[in-house]
């Protein structure tokens, strides 16, 4: 199975890593598919320690896998199906992130993540999430205090696919080990191995206030 990311703010500084990617991903044999967003660390010292925490909008987060390559989790039971319209709002205001889903049919998700103060200073504050995906790949870093505060972040909107080819055990966020044979497209369609996303809409403009209650 393979997913794609739809959004996310990439940092054009320092490590130049990803404080969000928002993903669509949907197993083999199912109707519905999952939409989750995930959070790179602005690694402390060496980058090659980095890794992504996974948050699930509907469906599963990414580190929700079947017991083997051939093999897959359950069916999510709200999650998105092909076709299946659903928006997302960023909203980045004072160094914090506001994170609003929203589908037809399904419930109101809303997130917020500090992208200028870190919750992963010592080696405690790793979550069980990333001790057990990124253990094979010896990814356990912590992140610098002010996380990416001071750097300069930009917007990207569009289809990244994570069918390319390259090595997952180099980066198991952005590569798949997907055949690309060679570039050939129509091979590419015949088996699955492209992805294909469509945006009705879309707007950029300064961080706002969010609205409370």
């Amino acid at each position: 199975s393979y997913s794609v990311v739809v959004g996310q703010i990439h940092s054009d500084e320092g490590h130049e890593n990803e404080p969000l990617k928002i993903f669509y991903k949907k197993f083999p044999g199912h109707t519905k598919g999952s939409v989750f967003w995930n959070y790179e660390i602005n690694t402390e010292g060496d980058n090659a320690k980095r890794w992504d925490y996974s948050t699930a909008v509907w469906g599963y987060d990414m580190s929700v896998l079947g017991s083997s390559e051939s093999s897959y989790p359950l069916e999510p039971n709200d999650g998105i199906a092909l076709g299946e319209e659903f928006s997302y709002e960023v909203n980045v205001y004072e160094g914090i992130m506001y994170l609003t889903f929203k589908s037809e049919g399904h419930k109101t998700r809303t997130f917020t993540k500090s992208l200028v103060s870190s919750e992963y200073l010592e080696d405690s504050d790793i979550p069980g999430q990333i001790r057990t995906l990124y253990a094979i790949i010896d990814r356990d870093g912590t992140e610098k205090p002010n996380a990416y505060a001071g750097e300069l972040q930009y917007f990207k909107q569009g289809a990244y696919n994570q069918t390319n080819g390259k090595d997952p055990a180099s980066n198991m966020v952005w590569s798949s080990g997907a055949e690309t044979y060679d570039g050939d497209i129509a091979r590419q369609y015949n088996n699955g191995c492209y992805t294909e996303v469509w945006f009705k809409s879309g707007s950029v403009g300064p961080g706002i206030s969010p609205i409370t209650n």
